[in-house]
């Protein structure tokens, strides 16, 4: 896989095939980028699972923290990383030790770890790094053009969506950029 270029369709299956993703990284605090991307990955149907060993039994956004990804009860779809690509390694190979093996490896903007990638990748999962899957979600499924960003123009309106957009809001239908 090129890590420098993804196709919408790659991103878009992901996000259409995954239902558990585990935030690690995640925070309490309403300003930090982590509490934003879980807030709206739950208000897209996600079930979402905070993992921060420092708020371990607590509740961010009504969703019980915990300290590892070992401690989650049910598998996790995709791990989404909020934190440095040098610490990316060690939690994509606690992700890897998990008896049943998430789908996917998400770093999060300005988060890139190749060796990792190739680990993941080895055990057959799909990677993707310096990405948010909120603002891919919002661009696939046109919530972004809507408030006039990357659509070169304004409207009051709201877009009408792409074929395809039952699930989550997700196009499955190709794009011009696929």
């Amino acid at each position: 896989m090129n890590h420098d270029s993804y196709p919408d369709t790659y991103i878009r299956d992901i996000l259409d095939g995954v239902k558990t993703i585990a935030l690690v990284g995640a925070s309490a605090n309403t300003v930090r980028p982590s509490y934003f991307v879980l807030k709206y990955l739950l208000s897209k149907g996600y079930e979402v699972i905070p993992i921060n060993p420092g708020q371990a039994g607590k509740e961010i956004l009504g969703q019980t923290v915990h300290a590892s990804l070992a401690d989650v009860p049910v598998a996790i779809d995709m791990v989404d990383i909020f934190r440095n690509s040098e610490a990316a390694g060690a939690v994509v190979e606690e992700a890897l030790r998990l008896p049943t093996l998430p789908k996917v490896i998400w770093m999060q903007l300005s988060v890139r770890n190749d060796a990792a990638a190739r680990l993941a990748e080895d055990k057959g999962l799909k990677v993707v790094m310096d990405r948010c899957p909120k603002i891919e979600y919002g661009r696939l499924s046109g919530e972004i053009g809507w408030t006039g960003v990357n659509s070169r123009n304004l409207s009051a309106k709201r877009p009408v969506l792409k074929s395809g957009f039952q699930h989550r809001g997700l196009a499955t239908s190709k794009s011009p950029q696929d």
